[in-house]
């Protein structure tokens, strides 16, 4: 087992912002409105796990942190994009995130709304200069009506409905777990990884993604405003279908538990090359991101 999780974590998070610091336009560039709300929202303090995941895959499939640094910024920015425009008063209406204001009460509903679609094309600028179109493709499709942009559709539909967990899986798979998978993908591909690590990492990415779903509902129900950086309740205030809603909290809790047990077992090919994927799964059950 690999030792010094806690030092692999960190650095692979500073240079995932070192990384996005030189991508980034500066701060000044005219016009610097948009371009100090987008670092002020990028670089809030996140978790950075979708980055942490892609570096982790590339280095299991023999590939090197400095080829998957694109890839592992351009997941950071769809994400970060993906909220500042869920918390828009037309979406899930929050005013904090990150422990920090949100963008739109910082720089107001309209810049924010355009920090977002700058990230977001950012993204693809980032990868473009990777010169990798199936890349490229990978991350359009995940960031598109039938993967992220669809989750949203339908959690926005769902809300005051009584769901079934059928339903429930198929927002998440769309809205969380998709982005999850495609970071640990295009870790892959950046390693130039053989089909049998793409299936398994795909797998692990989509097991783990909804596990961390299952995680955020319940943390939700059970934490403060303070802990989580975000607004506590606020499903529950808005009627939003999660995982504690349908199943109750002490299901909820075990399907977690099962979700990264499969996400572990997926990954068994990789051998001790994807111990720290392990790591990050388990420090995700026990909500150390």
């Amino acid at each position: 087992m690999n030792t010094g999780i806690d030092d692999y974590l960190k650095q692979a998070a500073a240079d995932t912002d070192a990384a996005m610091d030189r991508f980034l336009p500066a701060a000044d560039e005219r016009p610097g409105t948009i371009h100090a709300a987008m670092r002020y929202c990028v670089f809030a303090g996140g978790k950075r796990l979708r980055s942490l995941l892609c570096i982790a895959a590339a280095e299991a499939c023999g590939g090197i942190r400095e080829d998957a640094l694109p890839a592992a910024s351009a997941v950071e920015l769809m994400h970060t994009y993906s909220l500042v425009h869920d918390d828009l008063p037309c979406m899930d209406d929050d005013d904090l995130r990150r422990g920090r204001p949100t963008c739109h009460k910082v720089y107001g509903e309209a810049m924010a709304v355009l920090c977002g679609d700058a990230m977001l094309t950012e993204a693809f600028l980032v990868l473009a200069r990777s010169g990798n179109a199936e890349m490229i493709a990978e991350l359009a499709s995940t960031g598109g009506s039938r993967k992220l942009i669809g989750g949203q559709v339908l959690d926005l539909e769902g809300e005051g409905k009584v769901l079934s967990l059928e339903e429930l899986v198929r927002i998440h798979e769309a809205k969380t777990a998709a982005l999850l998978t495609t970071s640990v993908r295009l870790g892959a591909m950046s390693a130039g990884a053989n089909e049998a690590q793409m299936a398994a990492l795909t797998k692990f990415g989509h097991a783990l993604g909804l596990a961390f779903q299952v995680i955020d509902d319940i943390l939700d129900v059970t934490q403060t405003t303070e802990k989580l950086g975000k607004t506590a309740g606020k499903d529950a205030a808005v009627a939003k279908a999660t995982y504690p809603a349908v199943m109750g909290l002490e299901e909820s809790r075990k399907e977690a538990a099962r979700l990264t047990a499969e996400a572990l077992a997926a990954i068994d090919l990789l051998g001790e090359s994807g111990d720290r994927l392990r790591e990050i799964a388990g420090r995700m059950l026990l909500r150390e991101f």
